[in-house]
């Protein structure tokens, strides 16, 4: 249980009053959380910042005069003790590498819970890392796919047309006659794709091209011979 004697100081940051005036009743429905301070832009942010030094700055990104990534940046120059929590409804990684970066404590979307936001401000005070868990799991994904795109063998454009026609559930002798080959030529190049892609199977073998974005999933899709 958090000790409600001693309350954690926020200032609060977002170029729109309403928004602000929300997230600061979410807040101080938290017994430990109080506002110290808002700011509608990133020059107040600073300035804010700077006079009541509080515990955690809670951020938006897009502000005018400067951004929630400039704000931050000068945060970990100036008051390294002071904790940033970027709150925003941006969830692309070029935003939250960007912020991350910075020195960012923690990123948070518009979209979370009561709860999730006020654990997030308590994480942040302490001294935790917070990454909202849609944000981590796209991150993750990206991260994966890079990872298996690194570590497979690229097709050769003979074998992807091979790998496309037999998604679309074409038969080795329908494919050698589109590409104007053998069958035998066709098994062949399937014999490639499967090792290549470590797969033991055609619909293996197309999901993992799926998965790569070698073919897109509509071609699973064309009616079959």
């Amino acid at each position: 249980m958090p000790n409600t004697k001693i309350k954690i100081k926020v200032l609060l940051a977002d170029d729109h009053h309403v928004v602000r005036a929300g997230i600061r009743q979410l807040l101080e429905s938290a017994k430990d959380i109080q506002v110290i301070a808002e700011a509608g832009d990133g020059e107040e942010a600073q300035s804010a910042i700077q006079k009541y030094k509080p515990d955690v700055a809670v951020l938006d990104i897009q502000m005018p005069k400067a951004s929630g990534i400039e704000v931050t940046r000068w945060v970990r120059s100036h008051l390294p003790e002071v904790g940033v929590l970027i709150l925003t409804a941006y969830d692309d990684e070029p935003y939250v590498m960007a912020v991350l970066q910075a020195g960012a404590n923690g990123y948070v979307l518009k979209t979370a819970s009561t709860d999730e936001l006020i654990q997030a401000v308590r994480d942040v005070h302490e001294g935790k890392s917070v990454l909202d868990p849609s944000i981590s799991k796209k991150m993750m994904s990206n991260l994966f796919k890079t990872s298996e795109k690194n570590s497979v063998e690229a097709l050769t454009e003979r074998e992807l047309d091979v790998l496309r026609l037999a998604a679309k559930g074409y038969t080795n002798k329908s494919i050698g006659v589109q590409l104007h080959i053998s069958d035998r030529t066709v098994q062949g190049h399937l014999a490639h794709i499967f090792a290549k892609l470590r797969a033991t199977s055609r619909t293996e073998a197309v999901m993992r091209g799926i998965s790569l974005g070698w073919i897109s999933q509509s071609s699973e899709d064309t009616q079959k011979e």
